[in-house]
């Protein structure tokens, strides 16, 4: 038997096949967002079948999660991204204490139990300096691809301080540090700790280790570093981070198929 987990993010669709029994990922892979969502997150599903050699019979169980779940009504039940992210770290890190994630367009903080279930979670979605879509703005405004940012943090000597709170007047300020001369390798690493510095105080000081790390924004090197800087504890960048969630979700619909006992949906 076989499920699926399908993450309809604010910025991209994650769909992951998994074998209900063991567990065991068949297929995982990402598209990016669009107006069709439930139409995108179909065409991903089909390609990852195909290239698998899967029969589409074969899935019996499919879960959707994320800002878009509503919208994929090919899924047996829907499940909040905060429940799907904690199923899927704690699957992948068993040992995990607190979650880190930072997505296209909002962060989230989930503390777990020892069981992997969320006792107390705290989320930024109404701020974009706090999210990936900062880092994609600093890119567009740079001239470089996403991708370079990491490499370029870890050239900087002297990281720029990035005050404002809101991105727009974060971009601004951007500007006016590279008419001022200021390296774009020390903007790119003072946006990184920007970044990192929201989302510790969303932590506070009760932050239980190991600390995980993942969505979008974890798979862009130099932020685990500016996240330990911040925290002022040792990251771990979850395996494919930016798949945890459509996991999650997977796992959740093997649990559905064989009647365990799930999450409130």
């Amino acid at each position: 038997m076989i499920c699926a987990g399908i993450d309809a993010g604010s910025r991209t669709i994650k769909v992951v096949l998994l074998e209900a029994e063991s567990l065991e990922v068949l297929a995982a892979g990402a598209m990016d967002q669009g107006v069709e969502q439930e139409a995108l997150a179909l065409e991903l599903l089909e390609r990852l079948l195909k290239g698998g050699g899967i029969e589409r019979a074969r899935v019996r169980a499919i879960v959707a999660t994320g800002y878009g779940r509503k919208l994929i009504r090919v899924a047996d039940a829907m499940i909040t991204e905060i429940t799907c992210q904690a199923w899927g770290v704690h699957h992948r890190v068993p040992g995990a204490q607190t979650i880190i994630e930072i997505g296209g367009q909002d962060s989230k903080l989930l503390r777990l139990s020892a069981d992997g279930s969320v006792a107390d979670f705290a989320m930024n979605d109404r701020c974009a300096a706090g999210t990936g879509r900062f880092l994609e703005v600093l890119a567009a405004r740079l001239g470089v691809r996403l991708a370079r940012l990491g490499d370029m943090a870890g050239q900087s000597r002297k990281p720029a301080i990035i005050s404002s709170m809101c991105i727009v007047f974060a971009e601004t300020e951007i500007i006016g540090l590279l008419a001022s001369g200021t390296l774009p390798e020390d903007i790119v690493a003072g946006v990184q700790a920007s970044i990192a510095t929201r989302v510790a105080a969303m932590a506070g000081r009760n932050l239980s280790s190991p600390v995980v790390f993942t969505g979008g924004v974890a798979m862009v090197p130099g932020m685990d570093a500016a996240l330990e800087a911040a925290l002022g504890k040792p990251v771990t960048v979850a395996p494919q981070p930016q798949l945890t969630g459509a996991l999650g979700a997977a796992i959740l619909a093997a649990r559905r198929l064989k009647g365990l006992k799930t999450p409130a949906l």
